[in-house]
């Protein structure tokens, strides 16, 4: 039997509001991997939209943390990292990459720190800059349209885009120091939205689309991330994971706003994590467990 695949997933904790650990966790471990994590922060909501949160910074937490995991000799086939909570965690986030770092595994940043052409409350432009810096140690950066012109030291423009300004922006952010890009929020017309990638290795660009649902929901980019990394770990190209991320993505916004829930709280990435695992193709692999031991469920 093939060994069990485990990533270490450095994130904040909101108790409410889906975003974060309370959504890479559950996403990756349904994709069949062991999922380890490293709390960068504990909130009571995310900060999109709520107010009089609770905020705990773990800034000091992190390098035991990680010391511990290493007295005890733990390897990882993936480092994902997402909003750290202090401008300290990045440099300590960076350590934590080269402790664990090896010919095999893969580091994965989603420099979470900006939306719709602003930074979060918490984040400063130093912090930006320290991102960039970040991305260098990564293999494959996740950002979207916001944090690129962060990371690039630009003015954010938004869409409609052209196809030369998207494949330009993706090659400047593989020249900070990733072999890979993906970059989300893409969007050419009013119909569709998804996320371009590129190698810079190969040189080749690809792209993934789904239908544009109308609506800022909180969480997507978590949730997006997450999948992607699972259909990485389970030997998808990088076309195809995007577009497993963005499928599912979508297929969690869309049943989010025929629900009418309050974009604040998340979307309902947990319904939909059956047409994950279908398209990941590991619907069989639990068909064979439920005819093999009926009585687990």
């Amino acid at each position: 039997m093939e060994r069990q695949k485990r990533v270490a997933a450095i994130h904040d904790i909101s108790g409410f509001g889906k975003c974060s650990l309370t959504v890479a966790l559950p996403i990756i471990s349904a994709a069949g991997i062991e999922t380890s994590v490293i709390p960068t922060a504990v909130l009571s909501t995310h900060t999109g939209g709520f107010t009089g949160f609770t905020y705990r910074d773990l800034t000091e937490d992190l390098p035991p943390f990680a010391d511990h995991w290493k007295s005890l000799g733990l390897e990882f086939d993936a480092m994902y990292s997402g909003f750290l909570g202090s401008f300290e965690q990045i440099d300590m986030v960076e350590n934590i990459f080269r402790q664990f770092k090896t010919d095999h595994n893969l580091i994965m940043v989603d420099p979470v720190m900006a939306d719709n052409g602003e930074l979060y409350s918490i984040y400063t432009p130093e912090m930006a800059k320290g991102m960039a810096r970040l991305c260098k140690s990564a293999d494959i950066v996740v950002p979207n349209l916001t944090e690129a012109a962060f990371l690039l030291g630009r003015e954010f423009q938004d869409g409609p885009y052209e196809r030369e300004y998207i494949e330009q922006l993706l090659k400047d952010l593989a020249a900070l120091g990733p072999q890979k890009v993906v970059l989300t929020g893409v969007w050419f017309d009013s119909h569709e939205l998804g996320s371009a990638g590129y190698d810079s290795v190969t040189g080749e660009i690809s792209y993934a689309f789904s239908e544009r649902i109308e609506g800022a929901y909180h969480g997507t980019g978590d949730v997006y991330g997450s999948a992607l990394l699972a259909g990485l770990l389970n030997g998808f190209d990088i076309q195809r994971a995007m577009q497993l991320a963005v499928d599912f993505t979508c297929g969690a916004i869309r049943r989010t706003k025929e629900a009418g829930t309050d974009i604040r709280f998340g979307v309902n990435f947990e319904a939909e994590i059956p047409a994950l695992l279908k398209n990941l193709g590991l619907l069989d692999d639990l068909r064979l467990l439920d005819s093999c031991c009926p009585s687990i469920h």
